[in-house]
């Protein structure tokens, strides 16, 4: 049935209702004192208290608030010989189960220990519903969260909150199975975060159920690792920290939000292979217009507040009418995706290839000037000349290329104008020799409108 903790300084009455409540099936411990009582509570474990209100120490109200404050989950049950109404009151506002007045026949006594027993039984599930439910909105939110920042936030409030961790860090594996931080929660910066994603890199790729990891560095030697699992794809892990072994009642808990994070980080990656749909040429794979112009947004801010530089080079193929006119438009989209991988080829991974439209082309340059600009571009207009095009279709096509190029912040710090002084510098190129890279200068014409296709994701 329950333990009881009966306390009374009085043996005959410790006798009389110990005898009572053992005889439908309680385990009853019996004390005298004050003291007693709460030494007893810190060391055993008890369902409900029986306390007398009158006690030689003090008052039975002192075991009652000690309860309710160490041990909350515990109903306690006053009996007193007052046959007042403010001792009763006081003691029911200060959460006893029941209050009884002596004489207490053993079957009234036996029935307010089954009620506070029902009313404790309750109480406990009421609280398990709380926390299912509390759980249950953390995962939805969890799951359900695009931004990876917000991620990071929620993931790990909910896994200090839910799970009791001192800190926590989240790892996340990409598709070749290498693991990188997340995010963290209370860790003591990259190089803490580094070293533990050292010593649970070993484990990640068979980490299939929650393993405790012991002897860490840092203030928090134990670590929970719970994989973040979406089927049988692991995704990623939770690695919580704490100053002694985790909790034992937090498997559950852990592993929902596991489930979740892991259902996150599926949704993000969904979302990243549309967002680059969106953001890519269909003909070329280069980036289109759309992702040139969000791009260069960032790369004028980022330039702007660290006082860097960055160029664009617009690129335009010499007489390529030419090859859609003898060749055919078939030959022609070919010749165009391996202008593309040749003009991959020039740049280097950090730099931003775009398809602007028709045979046009944009590059834009990270961190460099217009000097080291024109470099890339003639490394550019030599691969192109030297390229021999279609040569799998049986043609070996010689092409040649104008460039333009145009600096940020030299020639300009507008993003529209640094696009058209590039466009303009190259041009200048066509209406001469062709087969040139030029600089964007002053004074130089516009390119004419009919010139130029419509460019790609506008």
């Amino acid at each position: 049935m329950a333990r009881l903790l009966l306390v009374d300084d009085d043996k005959m009455a410790r006798v009389l209702y110990g005898d009572s409540l053992r005889g439908v099936g309680h385990e009853v411990s019996t004390v005298a004192t004050i003291a007693e009582a709460k030494e007893a509570l810190e060391h055993g474990r008890y369902d409900v208290v029986v306390t007398d209100l009158l006690l030689p120490e003090g008052s039975g109200m002192e075991v009652l608030r000690y309860t309710k404050e160490h041990h909350p989950g515990i109903e306690v049950v006053v009996i007193t010989g007052l046959d007042k109404v403010d001792p009763a009151v006081r003691a029911l506002k200060s959460g006893a189960a029941e209050y009884l007045v002596k004489p207490v026949a053993p079957e009234v006594l036996q029935h307010a220990v089954n009620r506070a027993l029902a009313t404790r039984e309750l109480l406990q599930e009421n609280a398990a519903l709380r926390r299912y439910v509390s759980l249950l909105e953390t995962g939805q939110r969890i799951s359900t969260t695009l931004d990876r920042g917000r991620l990071v936030t929620t993931t790990c409030a909910a896994f200090v909150g839910l799970a009791a961790a001192s800190a926590v860090m989240l790892v996340q594996r990409d598709a070749q199975g290498k693991a990188r931080v997340l995010g963290t929660q209370n860790l003591m910066g990259s190089s803490h975060e580094n070293t533990l994603l050292t010593r649970l890199a070993p484990y990640l790729p068979t980490l299939s159920e929650a393993r405790l990891l012991e002897g860490l560095p840092g203030a928090w030697p134990c670590g929970l690792a719970v994989p973040a699992q979406d089927g049988e794809d692991l995704l990623g892990c939770a690695l919580l920290l704490y100053p002694s072994r985790p909790p034992s009642d937090i498997a559950e808990a852990t592993s929902f939000l596991a489930r979740s994070l892991a259902l996150a980080l599926r949704n993000q990656g969904r979302l990243a292979q549309v967002e680059d749909l969106a953001y890519l040429d269909d003909l070329t794979h280069l980036f289109n217009t759309r992702y040139l112009h969000l791009v260069l947004d960032r790369e004028v801010k980022s330039a702007q507040q660290t006082h860097g530089a960055f160029s664009l080079l617009f690129l335009d193929l010499d007489y390529f009418k030419t090859v859609n006119d003898t060749l055919g438009h078939l030959m022609g989209s070919q010749l165009l995706v391996e202008m593309a991988h040749v003009l991959k080829g020039c740049v280097r991974d950090r730099d931003v290839a775009v398809r602007y439209g028709g045979d046009e082309y944009v590059v834009l340059l990270r961190g460099t000037d217009s000097s080291a600009a024109l470099k890339v571009a003639e490394r550019i207009r030599r691969a192109v000349e030297k390229h021999r095009f279609l040569v799998p279709e049986g043609h070996a096509l010689s092409l040649s290329t104008c460039i333009g190029v145009a600096s940020f912040p030299e020639h300009t710090q507008d993003k529209a104008t640094l696009l058209d002084l590039a466009d303009r510098a190259m041009y200048r190129g066509k209406k001469g020799s062709r087969n040139v890279v030029y600089l964007a200068g002053e004074n130089l014409e516009a390119t004419p409108p009919a010139r130029h296709s419509q460019p790609t994701g506008g």
